[in-house]
């Protein structure tokens, strides 16, 4: 699998209003060097370079999804995906990258 899939304009912004209309708080993050969280499911081997010092140009196999690899993008989207998971969110039918806890969609007025 080489597709990582991201929110659309529209679920954006129909969160941006149901957020104002019912004054609920919305999170966001941009999480750094976001594919080294995710492991990769190819095998990938590189030659060490200089910034290995004594161990340049040996082989080494890859095992964290990388910037640049095909499948980086949507093995992130499933470790991330997991990970919401266990925390009880459910991803939304009409935007799979839309994500809803249940505590913050019941009513509270």
């Amino acid at each position: 699998m080489t597709y990582s899939s991201a929110v659309s304009r529209e679920s954006v912004r129909i969160a941006f209003l149901v957020a104002a209309l019912n004054d609920i708080d919305l999170m966001a993050a941009d999480i750094g060097n976001a594919y080294l969280n995710a492991s990769t499911q190819e095998k990938v081997y590189i030659t060490t370079g200089p910034e290995e010092g004594p161990e340049e140009g040996r082989v080494a196999l890859v095992v964290r999804a990388l910037y640049g690899l095909k499948s980086s993008g949507a093995m992130w989207r499933a470790h991330f995906a997991a990970t919401l998971r266990d925390l009880g969110f459910h991803s939304c039918l009409a935007d799979p990258d839309v994500w809803l806890h249940p505590a913050c969609c019941t009513a509270s007025h």
